[in-house]
């Protein structure tokens, strides 16, 4: 569970304009630093495997969002790569 400060500044470093809350950008971000507090939390939980159910269907769900923005805008979808660090 992220606290409402961790998501604004979540938020704030990959926003295309103020009010941006529900962008493709804002919504991987959002998926990426959630599926990084779950791995924690399954690290520490071996047998929590309703948690690791939740964390497949999360990171498929950021798989999904960057597909979309990879096919939608190349150059959006390539500086998020490089501001989240996923792809080497």
């Amino acid at each position: 569970m992220l606290t409402k400060r961790v998501k604004t500044a979540v938020i704030k470093e990959v926003a295309r304009h103020d009010l941006d809350t529900g962008s493709a950008e804002v919504q991987v971000a959002m998926l990426s630093r959630k599926i990084e507090e779950l791995t924690k939390h399954l690290k520490k939980n071996l047998k929590d495997f309703h948690s690791r159910r939740g964390l497949l269907q999360m990171v498929a769900d950021r798989r999904a969002h960057l597909r979309y923005l990879e096919k939608s805008d190349k150059r959006r979808y390539t500086s998020l790569i490089k501001k989240l660090g996923l792809k080497k």
